[in-house]
């Protein structure tokens, strides 16, 4: 489990490198429920990855980061990792999906990282392909989410919202592998806060919410999961890590609909100006559509985890 001193450490790491993203009121917000978005699609790479990937590289030792890394991903750690490798001068080697969207493989190809795409298989595969390049080649490996140093770079998304809305009630956190909402609940409650830290899933890829409700860990088949939208949330099951903080500091985890998802992405385009993948629309529909289900309080945030969307899908959205 991280500490307080582990998340300090990751600011210190952190200061000069990333976008201390603001929080944005909704245009429509009244004063007894009022929401604000802390937009990490506004974030280098276009989404909240960079804040892990750059804590865990920046944290290996010389000997360690002249070996190279890898990492598997479908697109927004992907990205973060090549970025941070970029700015450090490390060779990476990132393993995709052959389904991931083109606009992350291109972008993550142009930070300067070696892609690998699989045609078939989930995260499992991802990651013993990965496992067996890092064996073969020494690479080391910088896991999405399953790891504490990642987990400690994320939750500077927690001290920032603490810092900026000391009064927050309740905070909406979108979950894929578990690293930010891990992240973000253990730096609002080891700070003291009583926040209530809510997890948000696509119902259709709610592997965290079951896991939660059943207390171990539920896998779900990648045929199922691959199904949503939300590109970023189709990992198969949360790891033990992960599965850990959650345990330990988040209130709930509730799930959206694929149509919810698509109606708070136009919202916050057409309203709020803010361009969001699926994933990162999680959130919002939460807030728009299960009003009677979140915890009653004047001040929530939701955060938004990325806005890496294909040009195609956000003009068939609008259209």
């Amino acid at each position: 489990m991280i500490t307080l001193a582990d998340i300090h450490a990751a600011q210190t790491r952190l200061e000069g490198v990333i976008v201390r993203t603001p929080l944005i009121p909704l245009h429509n917000n009244t004063p007894d429920r009022q929401l604000f978005f802390k937009p990490e699609n506004l974030q280098i790479g276009g989404a909240f990855k960079l804040r892990g990937a750059y804590n865990k590289i920046s944290s290996l030792s010389e000997a360690q980061k002249k070996q190279g890394i890898i990492a598997f991903s479908s697109g927004n750690h992907a990205q973060g990792v090549a970025y941070a490798a970029k700015k450090m001068g490390i060779k990476a080697t990132i393993v995709m999906p052959a389904i991931a969207p083109e606009i992350k493989v291109a972008n993550t190809k142009a930070m300067g990282a070696e892609v690998l795409l699989l045609q078939e298989g989930g995260v499992e595969e991802w990651r013993m392909a990965a496992e067996d390049l890092a064996a073969k080649h020494n690479y080391v490996m910088i896991p999405p989410f399953n790891d504490e140093t990642i987990i400690a770079g994320q939750a500077t998304v927690g001290m920032e919202i603490v810092q900026e809305l000391p009064d927050v009630g309740v905070v909406l956190v979108p979950i894929g592998g578990g690293g930010l909402i891990s992240g973000i609940s253990a730096a609002l409650k080891l700070s003291g806060k009583n926040t209530k830290i809510i997890g948000v899933e696509p119902e259709i890829a709610n592997d965290a919410q079951q896991s939660f409700r059943k207390g171990s860990i539920q896998k779900l088949p990648i045929s199922q999961t691959r199904q949503t939208m939300a590109d970023g949330m189709r990992a198969t099951q949360i790891g033990d890590i992960t599965f850990a903080h959650i345990q330990a500091f988040v209130d709930d985890i509730i799930t959206v609909s694929e149509e919810e998802i698509k109606e708070a992405m136009r919202l916050m385009v057409l309203k709020n100006r803010l361009i969001t993948e699926p994933s990162g629309a999680v959130t919002t529909a939460s807030f728009l559509f299960r009003s009677d289900i979140l915890p009653k309080h004047a001040l929530t945030v939701a955060v938004i985890s990325g806005g890496n969307i294909a040009p195609d899908m956000l003009a068939e959205l609008l259209r």
